[in-house]
């Protein structure tokens, strides 16, 4: 057993989180926040490891946000297994987890949103409205946790950019920290997700890591052809029975889309389907040209 398991809590109300933040935070110790929406797995459990190094403190929150699921997404059949999660979050060295209900999170329908200049672009163009779900919530996570750090996967390197600007843009006391994406050995990134696939599935989806790992060594031999780099990376996934969403370069440090050549450092950012199952991953162009 770690030492902070046997004081380790489940906290339910928003208000009780609050206050105990405030204290925390007045005996001059630093919070580590982790959010999720539950159903935590290797790469959660990364996040709340590195959270728990560096931060006196560690909370992390496990509420399944309705207001970022759109219309026939599965909000629904999202896995919810809180104990088992409140288990691994002890073991890994966290402190709280922050389980609220809907009710707790919206005790009236929201009047009040946060959203990003690019929601609507990359994931955002196919998910109308998640972005501001996400924002919103986040920004309520921050009040009520009061975190010092807060971690992040680059997975979804989008919703990484648009919670780091705005904790910038509206002046949030808090950093935010993006953490290297956990995969299978496959190659294939960790996510609640990848449940719903089928063991064939999960091998196919194998070729999204496949493609970009492909692109990236033909980048570092010289192709900075926009077109060229994502034809590499559709071929070998539709190769293995995968329906593309979209992919996209963009520029990593401001999202700006690449439409031409690469040349600095960019991000490629992509969705896809295998079966009825959307994935998304990312990847990055570090090498100088």
């Amino acid at each position: 057993m770690r030492k902070n398991e046997k004081n380790f809590k489940i906290i339910r109300s928003p208000l009780a989180l609050q206050r105990l933040s405030k204290k925390i935070l007045a005996q001059g110790k630093s919070i580590g926040l982790v959010p999720t929406m539950g159903a935590l797995h290797k790469g959660h459990i990364s996040l709340v490891k590195k959270s728990a190094k560096s931060n006196d403190v560690t909370i992390v929150s496990v509420f399944v946000n309705p207001v970022q699921f759109g219309a026939n997404e599965d909000f629904a059949k999202y896995p919810r297994r809180l104990q088992t999660d409140a288990k691994l979050c002890a073991e890994s060295g966290a402190d709280i987890i922050f389980a609220p209900s809907s009710k707790d999170m919206y005790p009236a329908p929201l009047q009040t949103y946060v959203r990003s200049a690019i929601e609507n672009m990359y994931c955002g163009a196919y998910r109308p409205g998640h972005f501001t779900g996400v924002l919103s919530v986040v920004a309520k996570l921050f009040n009520i946790a009061l975190p010092s750090n807060a971690y992040f996967g680059e997975k979804d390197f989008q919703q990484l950019h648009v919670i780091r600007k705005m904790a910038y843009d509206l002046n949030f006391p808090v950093k935010v920290i993006g953490a290297k994406t956990i995969r299978e050995k496959s190659g294939l990134a960790m996510s609640s997700r990848n449940e719903y696939m089928s063991c064939e599935e999960r091998v196919a989806a194998s070729s999204i890591y496949a493609g970009m790992q492909e692109a990236k060594k033909m980048y570092k031999q010289g192709v900075n052809s926009v077109a060229k780099l994502k034809k590499i990376i559709s071929e070998k996934i539709e190769e293995a029975g995968g329906k593309i969403q979209y992919i996209e370069m963009a520029n990593k440090n401001d999202l700006v889309p690449v439409k031409t050549k690469i040349s600095k450092a960019a991000v490629i950012l992509l969705a896809c389907y295998f079966g009825k199952t959307r994935l998304i991953d990312c990847d990055f162009l570090y090498y100088p040209r």
